[in-house]
């Protein structure tokens, strides 16, 4: 994927989709590099999702390529949330494959979408396997949670919205599950001169393990951000992306993502999804901004139940 598809797809998606806010974190470098939140769990839908959805299916409706099935998606929720917002948006049925233990928060809005909504087994491959049957059987327009051109330009989109409100900016840290929002803000940031890390739970590491093997693996996956960094591998465009120098990987514990998520809360009222606080958890000590280094960390979803976040006494 290169800089121009995401360039088309910010056109698509002019007005359809909310521009992303950025304020201060509470923190600095070591020696006074600048750290920035990008607010993308704003979004519409509750993640960056929505990007990649609206570009998908715009695309199809300019070459005439929709069928009267709908579309359909396969998704640990946050992509079947954008699928089925996008959809509903644009007329058509939206039919999403979760798997059974997807978080009712999220089951619950795809259906206030007007989703066709059905469970399958208890991990994303299983509902994968269900969604194309589906596809086989109806002509519907398969889309992906994370592994299509379009889906991965369409959350690059996110990286030029940073910019703007970041001037000088120097390094984006973003999370990585199947590797669709990383590869698209890699695409952007590669064109711009800026770094990318990447950040992934140590529980479900499929970028990481595929630049150690130098392929794509497959991983198990266990952690707290599974429901939406739980991908057991990750796209080849995000490998690829991952190789070039200006990109780093890292790793963080479930505990840091746990904490990362409660000091949002308690600091900010900011009720973030795990996976939405992966990215600030490495700023716990897997990534430290240099002097003078201008950073921006992107929350990129919010779609939880926020009652196992309790204040601090």
């Amino acid at each position: 994927m290169e800089y121009g598809d995401v360039e088309k797809a910010a056109a698509r998606i002019a007005g359809h989709t909310r521009p992303v806010a950025v304020t201060p974190a509470d923190r600095s470098g070591r020696r006074g590099g600048s750290v920035r939140l990008a607010l993308e769990f704003m979004q519409h839908t509750g993640s960056f999702k929505a990007r990649g959805a609206w570009n998908f299916l715009a695309a199809h409706r300019e070459a005439g390529t929709l069928p009267e099935a709908g579309v359909t998606i396969a998704s640990g929720g946050n992509a079947g949330l954008a699928c089925a917002w996008a959809a509903r948006q644009q007329g058509l049925p939206a039919t999403v494959f979760l798997p059974g233990n997807a978080p009712q928060v999220k089951v619950a809005r795809l259906r206030g979408y007007g989703a066709d909504v059905r469970l399958v087994g208890t991990e994303y491959a299983e509902a994968l396997a269900a969604c194309e049957e589906f596809t086989r059987a109806t002509g519907a327009l398969a889309s992906h949670a994370y592994d299509h051109p379009l889906i991965a330009a369409g959350a690059g989109t996110l990286l030029d919205e940073i910019r703007a409100g970041v001037p000088g900016l120097d390094t984006v840290v973003v999370a990585a599950g199947g590797g669709g929002l990383f590869a698209g803000v890699a695409a952007a940031a590669r064109h711009h001169g800026i770094r990318t890390v990447a950040v992934e739970p140590t529980g479900s590491r499929a970028l990481n393990a595929a630049l150690e093997a130098g392929r794509v693996v497959d991983v198990t996956v266990d952690s707290v951000a599974a429901d939406a960094l739980g991908a057991r591998r990750v796209s080849e465009a995000a490998l690829a992306a991952a190789r070039h120098p200006d990109v780093t990987s890292l790793l963080v514990p479930d505990e840091a993502i746990t904490a990362a998520r409660q000091s949002l809360w308690d600091e900010r009222r900011i009720a973030v999804e795990p996976a939405g606080a992966t990215a600030l958890a490495a700023l716990a000590g897997a990534y430290e901004p240099e002097e003078d280094e201008t950073v921006a960390v992107i929350l990129c979803g919010a779609n939880t139940d926020p009652a196992d976040l309790v204040p601090r006494p």
